[in-house]
């Protein structure tokens, strides 16, 4: 039976939030259309009541799903409708699951499902905290278990005040962009970016999002309260309390001489003949229950690690809480490519390579909540099966290769020159060749190598580190630099990136539900502390400030600007006059609609070739000027130089040379280039050239004296042509 229809409003950051139930989507296990400002987005949530055969996971999918429509387009692509999602979709559907994922039972395995469809987007208005606190919203009312709710909100720094979801014209002007999603007592996720903003700041915008967040929560509450429904049952995937004993009091000892050691190798091998010996054993015991029994082994080792850390101080490499895994930096190591670094932690290795392109290369961006059309500083990050000693065909990055390029993205496009300085487009891309957990912050290391070694003129280096975390009712205790076992069995992986002087970059993964104040606060401090370390003791000895000049193999890059009335002149009828511009100076030439002009190419001297000709058609010549210029055309009283597409001038037979000319033929032919200096422009627009006085200004030769010239004669004939 549909349920009847509701509204409930309340006040958001100083915008209406408008929740409309019982409308649309009604065969959800909950659903609602939420409204914030223009912003519209309709969440649904739906559950499976049984779990499927054989999962031994929560499969929980959350869906972003961007619409064309919401921003009034129509999808640029061939079919002319929404294809896969776009890298931003991706990165947000990751945003709104990693708060909500913790909040699930434990126990359960019911498939369960959430979409949220933007509808309409208004700019000031974030479809992403919409959809984060409308997924919050049908997943407190529906039945499905869930022990919700949270609120999130985008917190910025604007003018020195911290302004929570700021509009488009505030995020502009923003130091930083930071999305908080809270509990009604803990923060359960962060997702920032910086330009380089200090510890403290970074804290206080946290509390100040988190604080923010409470408001909403209690108008969920109140919304729950009204229209919840009973959550349903499930059956449970925790294993029997006598099968966990009786497994762990067998495999207890050889687990602990198994898990002892820095090497994931080694620890994969020892851990194989338990396993084995665990399935022959129990396997009669326990008939059809293969997966609770590899549930059993799981937390066996987890009991074990967490035992290790919270009451030993003991980590399973030997290292202090404190300490960091082996280090080392390298660059330069591949011969062709524009720059390349290598940064290794332990048994984690990530291989950055930089490559430096023209601007046209920048890419595209065709989503609806992007406030950018193109981006100009693209990072990739690939995950190979065999990084971790596994054989899987590949099949692309995923949902996890995406956020991570991201992450390595966010937090290094603050050190990025502006364009103007640096006309380039730049493509990183981290290879992981062998992972034993934070690879994300690796590749953010790598990154900082390779653009230092491709001589890109970065503001600051920045380095990334991660924080873990165990906790036990009210205890806790967190770690610098978690390896992949401590990231499995533990409570957090809180990955910060910046440099010396602040933060760029936060994401934070939890398996509980959520942090305190002083978890947070400890785990920027630790991380603080340990970035400057990486930086001071092992990137800089290997690189210290950026090459000064560029690879020999990457682009040469030159620009200028001109004005916007000549733009149409320098590209010409069908783009001829710039076709030709970049066939005769081998090289590719960019122009902005506002003029800006880009020009590209292996050698210096065809980019300037190119930047003159460019120039010439967009400043009218001068007299005075000195031009490379191409004979068109020969007369026998002098020749015609084109110094640049559709601009054409005069050398009389008298100006060609600094000794005496009886034939043109004898200086010059068709096609030859040469300096020309202008001389005069008459009341007819026409151009006076002569390369005589260009030789003696430009190369320094004398002239002979006392021989006769035919200017008249020359005039006159050009008159009469």
């Amino acid at each position: 039976m549909f349920e009847k229809f509701r509204v409930f409003e309340t006040d958001f950051a100083g915008r209406p939030l408008v929740v409309e139930t019982g409308k649309i989507a009604q065969l959800a296990n909950g659903s609602c259309l939420v409204r914030y400002g223009d912003t519209v987005v309709n969440v649904a949530v739906t559950g499976a009541l049984k779990p499927r055969e054989g999962v031994d996971f929560f499969p929980l999918s959350v869906d972003f799903e961007e619409k064309m429509y919401a921003v009034g387009k129509i999808p640029g692509s061939y079919l002319k409708r929404e294809g896969r999602p776009s890298e931003k979709a991706i990165l947000v559907s990751r945003v709104i699951d990693r708060p909500i994922r913790p909040l699930f039972p434990k126990d359960m395995r019911n498939d369960v499902g959430v979409t949220c469809t933007v509808m309409s987007v208004d700019p000031d208005c974030s479809a992403e905290i919409t959809a984060m606190v409308g997924t919050s919203i049908a997943l407190s009312i529906s039945d499905i278990p869930w022990n919700g709710p949270i609120s999130g909100v985008s917190v910025g720094l604007v003018d020195g005040k911290f302004v929570i979801n700021p509009t488009k014209e505030e995020r502009a002007k923003s130091k930083m962009a930071v999305t908080v999603a809270s509990t009604d007592s803990r923060i359960a996720m962060i997702e920032a970016g910086a330009d380089r903003v200090s510890d403290e700041d970074m804290y206080d915008g946290i509390m100040a999002g988190h604080e923010a967040n409470q408001k909403i929560i209690e108008f969920i509450k109140g919304i729950q309260k009204e229209i919840g429904k009973e959550k349903f049952s499930y059956p449970s995937n925790e294993p029997d309390a006598e099968m966990f004993e009786s497994i762990f009091q067998f495999v207890e000892a050889d687990l602990k001489i198994a898990l002892d050691t820095d090497d994931k190798t080694v620890r994969d091998d020892r851990l194989l003949p338990i396993y084995e010996a665990v399935h022959e054993k129990f396997d009669e015991i326990y008939p059809d229950q293969s997966e609770k029994i590899d549930e059993c082994m799981y937390k066996c080792q987890k009991k074990i690690v967490r035992r290790w850390l919270l009451d030993e101080q003991k980590r399973v490499d030997g290292r202090g809480m404190d300490d960091i895994r082996p280090l080392a930096s390298e660059v330069g190591i591949l011969p062709r490519v524009h720059g390349s670094g290598l940064f290794t932690r332990g048994q984690t290795q990530v291989l950055t390579v930089a490559t430096l392109g023209p601007i046209s290369d920048q890419q595209i961006l065709d989503g609806i909540i992007d406030d950018e059309e193109t981006k100009r500083y693209m990072h990739h990050y690939n995950f190979p099966s065999y990084s971790v000693g596994e054989t899987k065909p590949s099949r692309g990055p995923g949902r996890r290769e995406i956020g991570h390029g991201a992450l390595a993205e966010r937090a290094l496009v603050p050190v990025i020159p502006p364009v103007e300085e640096f006309p380039y487009a730049l493509r990183l891309v981290s290879e992981v060749v062998s992972s034993n957990g934070s690879t994300s912050q690796g590749s953010i290391c790598g990154s900082t190598l390779a653009l230092m070694d491709a001589g890109v003129p970065i503001k600051e280096p920045v380095a990334g580190i991660s924080c873990g975390l165990i906790t036990e009712g009210d205890r806790w205790m967190t770690m610098v630099d978690i390896q992949g076992l401590e990231d499995f069995f533990g409570d957090m992986d809180f990955k910060v990136a910046g440099t010396h002087d602040g933060i760029t970059a936060i994401q934070m993964d939890l398996k509980i539900s959520g942090l305190t104040p002083e978890m947070v606060k400890e785990a920027l401090a630790k991380t603080h502390k340990a970035r400057n370390y990486i930086l001071d003791e092992v990137m800089l000895k290997a690189i210290a400030e950026p090459r000064a000049e560029l690879s020999k193999y990457a682009p040469k890059m030159m620009t200028t600007t001109i004005p916007v009335d000549k733009i149409s002149e320098v590209i010409g009828k069908s783009g001829k006059v710039i076709k030709e511009i970049q066939a005769e100076c081998e090289v590719k030439v960019d122009i902005s609609d506002e003029g800006q002009v880009f020009i590209s190419g292996l050698d210096t001297d065809n980019c300037k070739r190119a930047l003159e000709i460019i120039e010439t058609i967009a400043r009218d010549p001068e007299p005075g000027a000195v031009y490379k210029g191409k004979v068109t055309r020969l007369m026998d009283f002098g020749a015609f130089v084109e110094i640049a597409p559709g601009k054409e001038g005069l050398c009389h037979i008298s100006q060609l040379d600094v000794k005496r000319t009886n034939k043109v033929e004898d200086v010059v032919n068709v096609g030859d280039v040469i300096l020309v200096k202008v001389t005069e422009i008459d009341d007819k627009g026409r151009i006076n050239l002569s390369r005589r006085e260009a030789l003696i200004e430009i190369e320094g030769l004398t002239p002979e004296n006392n021989f006769p010239t035919n200017n008249h004669r020359g005039n006159n004939r050009r008159n009469k042509r």
